[in-house]
């Protein structure tokens, strides 16, 4: 049995991770931090979990009773925070903020993409999970970089849920003003835009082309749904073969023949996939739910790996019919 610890707990992502972990046979959740909440029942707080825990929010962090521990902190966080606490060498940690996804000197976590780091990432100490655009747009054109199509620059589109925002309330994320409402924000200074940088050129082997990056607000709770447009000579049926290939063995990265939808996505840990071409366009469409593989699904995909525990465990959870 894996012991688990969670900090941030109380947040949407420590809620959905708190959800799959439950439910997860070879874990085991032995702390739930959460500074303003001690004491509380963590189903007070994420009510969509009554009646299935009684766990209790603590400010308590017993690191030498733990395996794992799982950092949902705001994005600066974790560093800070590694900086000030003592965490036992022997603690493996998955975060989920950005502190840590871009390579740097002395860093040694492992960006916490399976599809192209499986190996890397089952003989990590340290996992950065990647962001949610960026998981959502980096599956949709990993393999175009792996057949050497990205060489002119890439427009990206990609709507999120009112989720990706996190629990705190601000002007862009209350009901009022996202319902039937759309907009546009950090347009072409995203910061996901690095690590899908850093992926494709891993993969690519080089990469001068610019992503054009636009965002958007959706009016919806949760999910990603991206376009990404590639210049590109290539014939259709070669391209839809390479895509095939690339993820013809990953256990929750499909590629669809069909067009594709966010419903089928939502409350999954699934990415999907699809091509189409319009002259020396390429238009891909990929999309995710941004709290489970854009986040938290992903994390434990990667907790999985790293504990070498079968890949798909506690992740079989189905999209909607409707």
């Amino acid at each position: 049995m894996t012991r688990i610890g969670i900090l941030g707990a109380a947040g949407y992502t420590g809620g959905e991770l708190i959800r799959l972990l439950i439910n997860h046979p070879q874990a085991e959740i032995v702390f739930a931090n959460s500074e303003s909440n001690a004491g509380n029942l963590v189903a007070d707080v994420h009510e969509g979990l009554t009646g299935e825990t009684s766990l209790t929010f603590t400010s308590e962090m017993p690191f030498d009773d733990i395996d794992v521990l799982f950092f949902c902190f705001g994005h600066g966080k974790s560093e800070q925070f590694i900086k000030e606490h003592n965490i036992p060498d022997n603690v493996k940690i998955i975060d989920l903020a950005q502190d840590f996804r871009l390579a740097a000197p002395g860093n040694d976590y492992v960006y916490g993409l399976p599809e192209i780091n499986r190996e890397k990432i089952a003989a990590a100490h340290h996992v950065a999970n990647p962001g949610c655009f960026a998981t959502c747009i980096q599956l949709g054109l990993l393999p175009a970089a792996k057949m050497g199509l990205l060489k002119e620059d890439v427009s990206v589109n990609a709507i999120t849920g009112s989720t990706g925002a996190g629990q705190k309330p601000s002007a862009t994320t209350h009901f009022s003003w996202r319902s039937g409402n759309m907009s546009i924000y950090k347009a072409f200074t995203h910061q996901h835009v690095p690590e899908i940088r850093q992926s494709l050129k891993q993969v690519q082997g080089f990469l001068e082309a610019e992503i054009d990056f636009i965002p958007y607000r959706g009016d919806f709770a949760r999910g990603i749904f991206a376009t990404e447009v590639v210049r590109t000579d290539a014939d259709i049926d070669t391209i839809v073969a390479g895509y095939k290939e690339f993820y013809a063995n990953e256990p929750f990265t499909h590629y669809s023949d069909k067009p594709i939808d966010l419903k089928q996505v939502t409350n999954t840990n699934k990415a999907l996939v699809h091509c189409d071409k319009y002259g020396d366009k390429l238009l891909v469409t990929s999309c995710i739910d941004n709290l489970l593989k854009g986040a938290v699904g992903q994390a434990v995909q990667n907790m999985n790996i790293v504990c070498g525990i079968d890949e798909k465990c506690g992740l079989k959870l189905k999209a909607s019919a409707f």
